[in-house]
């Protein structure tokens, strides 16, 4: 009897990037009936400890030269590389199998970025999965997958109708601004839970000290993955930047609206297969202003910070009906 065939993932980082390649490990477990492991930064190994089709995530050291000997004692059939770095290129060459390599779309990337002329017509799990085409390996459409630990304690009461807001982004360009925020939540009589990291607390300290709403709560700074992915699952709304959490959301059924500036989704990063989704784009550009949002060629803050208030508002009252 043949063993099963060990099959290793590569995605270094970052929160949304390796949420976004679930659907590829699940494709490659049952399809293929296959052993998967995964390598990434430790800082992110927490993402994918609930990934029931993994069978080890291995993190990288500080010493390349020890991952790669930890690496070689699995005897891998096979190597997905999703991340294509020069890292990622030293590791596929040094364990020495078949190796399978997501081909970034930089050129077409470059047009969309500067001459507005969009090449990019699918979503970044589709280019995932032209990686391993070769192998068979087919998109099930199910989607990203998360499991929700059921022992979660978010000291929140969950058993009502809530909205939560994602305020978080890997650059300030990507995040709407308080006064945004603060102009929505007054408007609102559902509760609002904001999450995101400590520093997104200057802004929500902002928001809490000028409204008269008694109907905000602030995890910034205080949640696990987990715990943020609970609130995420249990809520009636998502509201988020396109950040990882934004990805976290679309594992599951509720409704998401999300906000896009420097971004936008036709870089291939909107929520990926949600049941129910808004993307509101900043009406100042209809192209992105750079690959990641941390530069914006309109105005110093970030575009995204000309969405109106009353926009997203409304947005929120037609998904709630």
């Amino acid at each position: 009897m043949h063993r099963k065939p060990k099959i290793l993932v590569i995605r270094f980082s970052s929160i949304g990037d390796i949420i976004l390649t679930t659907p590829i490990i699940r494709c490659l477990k049952l399809q293929l009936n296959a052993e998967v492991d995964f390598l990434t930064k430790s800082k992110y190994k927490e993402i994918l400890l609930s990934d029931i089709y993994l069978s080890n995530i291995f993190t990288l050291s500080q010493n390349t030269k020890e991952t790669i000997g930890c690496l070689k004692s699995q005897k891998y059939d096979f190597v997905v590389d999703l991340q294509n770095n020069f890292r990622s290129l030293r590791i596929r060459l040094a364990l020495g199998v078949k190796s399978y390599t997501y081909i970034k779309s930089s050129f077409k990337r470059y047009l969309l970025i500067y001459f507005g002329i969009n090449l990019l017509h699918d979503h970044i799990v589709d280019r995932y999965f032209n990686a391993i085409k070769r192998l068979g390996v087919f998109n099930d459409g199910k989607g990203i997958n998360y499991l929700v630990s059921t022992n979660v304690d978010v000291k929140f009461k969950i058993d009502q109708d809530y909205i939560c807001w994602c305020i978080g982004g890997s650059h300030e360009n990507k995040k709407l601004s308080a006064y945004q925020i603060l102009h929505v939540v007054e408007k609102l009589n559902l509760p609002v839970v904001f999450i995101g990291g400590d520093k997104e607390r200057l802004i929500t300290n902002k928001i809490i000290k000028n409204t008269n709403s008694k109907h905000i709560y602030d995890f910034c700074g205080k949640n696990s993955i987990q715990e943020s992915a609970y609130l995420l699952q249990k809520s009636k709304l998502v509201l988020t930047n396109d950040t990882g959490m934004m990805h976290l959301a679309s594992a599951f059924d509720n409704p998401i609206i999300s906000f896009w500036g420097c971004t936008k989704p036709s870089l291939g990063f909107q929520p990926y297969i949600a049941k129910q989704f808004e993307n509101i784009i900043s009406p100042l550009s209809n192209r992105p202003c750079s690959k990641h949002g941390k530069y914006c060629r309109i105005q110093d803050n970030g575009c995204v910070k000309a969405i109106d208030s009353q926009v997203i508002y409304e947005k929120i009252v037609k998904l709630l009906k």
